[in-house]
């Protein structure tokens, strides 16, 4: 056994946290119970960087039990619950390789741990194993059969990847099933997100000025949730068809520079960098927040309000308190990184269930069509999309009805009209 964690000490309630997810993850243990039996993973390798939450150690005893040898690194230098990856180390045996607040250096050290089992499949979050194996460790290339990539951020590089010819093994896209960004996304950042700004921050949402950057699907949950409490919600976009759709929606749609002036609270969630920059941070007002829960800390312009501040200080856990020069002082929140984890605990297990159900059968279905699958970005096939939600409304109790063989016929015909 190799790892390296904060405390392995903290092992014991890490357990106990891992517990209580694996009982809001009904779906992934229906397939657990069924690895269990078939060990579809049986001596393979899995190399996975994802955000080492409570879900996360669920999905990685479901791999182990299926066969599969795992090593798991973080995907976020603040995303880590230490009593998690103590836990997996200790009572699981999983080589884990996280502590949270880690710096660049052990970051992508403990990625190359996690390479250094010479992968059969990689499961990332943001790209970075991916990245990693072609740019610098392209030897281990020969071993991997395929991977998995879990966000937009990892799907959007990969695509670009793919695109200049560069990637070099198949990876399936688990971020653009139904099942994943219908919820996960929706459901699992719009809860999330706001958790984090308040536990951060203690605020009040009600009567704020709360600023969206970005109405994609994560966007959208999290302004479905600032106006469920009371805010005054202005969504920023460049889309066309989505600022349309955020107006119709009910919201106010504006340019960051116009939203700027109005904003108590910004967060970004765009996938894109410099979203929030110099021009904004100066037309904001006196104790402006601003947060991210796009993948990675590019989204606001960070050394740019340092370079307008004369003065920072850490004035609350996950808030950083920049005063410029004029006096105003904006407050940043856990360095510009990922909010819902950085402070607070990610996803409800019940959304991971599903994204993760996601994971573990990508896998599966990676070693069962290894053979047709040439280097290229795949989407979940959507039998598998199906069969995940079915089993998750089978665990709520839910049942939905079937079409009728007259129905069946009737939606397969072109013969028949008005």
């Amino acid at each position: 056994m190799d790892y390296d964690v904060k405390d392995i000490k903290l092992a014991s309630k890490g357990k106990l946290r891992i517990e209580w997810a694996s009982n809001n993850m009904p779906v992934l243990n229906m397939i657990k119970e069924r690895f269990n039996k078939e060990k579809p993973l049986k001596g393979l390798r899995v190399a996975a960087c994802l955000h080492v939450t409570t879900e996360t150690g669920v999905l990685m005893d479901v791999l182990k039990v299926g066969g599969a040898q795992v090593r798991l690194c973080a995907s976020n230098p603040l995303s880590t619950q230490d009593d998690v990856a103590a836990s997996l180390a200790a009572d699981f045996q999983i080589e884990t390789f996280a502590i949270k607040g880690e710096d660049t250096r052990i970051y992508y050290r403990h990625i190359n741990n996690a390479l250094d089992i010479k992968p059969n499949i990689t499961m990332d979050d943001g790209a970075d194993l991916v990245s990693c194996i072609h740019k610098n460790r392209k030897d281990l290339v020969a071993a991997v059969i395929g991977g998995t990539e879990e966000t937009t951020t990892g799907v959007i590089r990969l695509r670009a990847m793919n695109k200049d010819k560069k990637l070099l093994y198949p990876i399936i896209a688990v971020n653009d099933a139904q099942t994943k960004h219908l919820f996960d996304n929706r459901y699992g950042t719009g809860q999330s997100t706001i958790d984090g700004i308040v536990r951060a921050t203690n605020t009040l949402i009600a009567g704020c000025a709360f600023v969206v950057c970005g109405y994609g699907w994560c966007g959208k949950g999290v302004a479905m949730r600032a106006r469920g409490m009371g805010a005054r919600v202005i969504v920023v976009e460049v889309d066309p068809l989505r600022a349309l759709e955020a107006t119709m929606d009910g919201y106010e749609v504006m340019p960051i520079a116009d939203a700027a002036k109005l904003g108590d609270i910004f967060l970004t969630v765009t996938g894109d960098v410099s979203v929030i920059r110099k021009e904004h941070f100066t037309k904001m007002k006196d104790g402006a927040i601003v947060a991210n829960s796009g993948h990675f800390n590019v989204e606001i312009d960070i050394p740019a309000l340092e370079g307008l501040s004369k003065k920072k200080r850490t004035i609350r856990s996950f808030v950083d308190e920049y005063t410029l020069a004029n006096g105003k002082r904006i407050h940043v929140l856990a360095e510009g990184r990922l909010i819902n984890l950085a402070a607070a605990e990610g996803h409800p297990a019940s959304v991971m269930d599903m994204s993760f159900a996601n994971q573990a059968l990508a896998a599966e279905y990676l070693i069962k069509e290894r053979k047709n699958l040439e280097a290229g970005v795949y989407s979940v096939p959507a039998d598998i999309d199906a069969n995940i939600a079915k089993l998750k409304l089978d665990s709520m109790g839910i049942k939905i009805d079937k079409l009728t063989p007259r129905q069946k016929e009737y939606l397969a015909s072109w013969e028949e009209g008005t």
